[in-house]
């Protein structure tokens, strides 16, 4: 048997409480929730552990505070599989927490608190070991540790893929062309072209752009550029629970199927029908599903 893919996840990561209610009402309000859990995520650390759980073995790299949280951080993904050697502990700061509150149709209200304090630099970055995995994966929520690692990937040959969500133009612009995967979100690709339609947005990023070029759509799946054509996989249709997490469980899922030798529409299909399970399940990515239950679905008649 083969070994599995490796992929080093780069980005933000924080502890996330998520509560689910019925209805978001618009403040002032008082809302009893009926449900609750606490996850470690983040955009690329949610995509590395659904590409661990669907079968790779993932690293992430990211920032935590000078504080007990960290450590609970590198537990939780040391109990997901994931090597939490590289999470960097930056002095006198805290670890970045979050709040969702996720409605009965699985929309959701995020709002998350970063350290402004937090050193932005990024000379911690075991970047030699860049050269015993397969891809660097990279949001964008860290741009000098996302540029710094992705031009590292490129000068020791390693595939790239960045999370292309919505962002400042100018992160997308300095991060984006760096990729060997460009995989945008639909609203972080309308947001770094400046244009209201995907498929146009994409036509005028893959002419500047060498290789593939992207977009996650959330229900309506997933466009791309190929030989010079728009593409399209459907997402399946499912009764949603949670959205949150899924475009990440995305990422995860299509790195490693595009690593694992799948053509983009096979690893597009296997993406969406991961995200897709993920969404009837409340927890964002402690819903992804296992590689068992993302193969049978596909089994399953369109």
């Amino acid at each position: 048997m083969a070994p599995p893919k490796r992929m080093v996840a780069l980005g933000a990561i924080c502890t996330t409480a998520i509560f689910q209610v019925q209805h978001i009402l618009s403040a002032p309000a008082k809302i009893l929730a009926s449900n609750r859990c606490t996850v470690v995520d983040g955009m690329a650390i949610s995509a590395a552990c659904a590409f661990q759980k669907l079968g790779g073995q993932a690293t992430v790299w990211a920032r935590v505070g000078d504080d007990p949280e960290a450590q609970a951080m590198r537990q939780a993904l040391a109990a997901e599989g994931i090597d939490p050697n590289g999470l960097f502990t930056v002095k006198g700061t805290q670890s970045s927490h979050a709040c969702v509150i996720v409605d009965a149709q699985g929309q959701r209200l995020v709002v998350p608190f970063h350290d402004p304090q937090v050193d932005t630099s990024a000379g911690w970055l075991p970047l030699e070991d860049l050269s015993n995995v397969d891809l660097l994966h990279c949001d964008v929520r860290w741009p000098e540790g996302a540029e710094t690692a992705l031009r590292a990937a490129q000068a020791q040959g390693v595939l790239t893929m960045v999370d292309g969500d919505v962002a400042p133009q100018e992160v997308l612009q300095r991060l984006m062309p760096l990729a060997d995967y460009a995989v945008f979100s639909d609203a972080g690709l309308l947001a770094y072209t400046g244009l209201h339609n995907v498929q146009e947005a994409l036509r005028t990023v893959a002419q500047q752009h060498s290789r593939h070029v992207g977009a996650s759509c959330g229900e309506d799946g997933y466009y791309w550029i190929e030989n010079g054509q728009i593409a399209h996989v459907p997402a399946p249709r499912v009764d949603v629970v949670d959205t949150l997490a899924a475009g990440d469980v995305f990422h995860g899922a299509f790195a490693l199927a595009v690593l694992e030798g799948q053509d983009i529409t096979s690893a597009a299909r296997f993406a969406c029908t991961a995200a897709s399970l993920k969404c009837t399940r409340f927890g964002g990515r402690l819903g992804c599903p296992s590689r068992a239950e993302v193969l049978l679905a596909l089994e399953q008649p369109s």
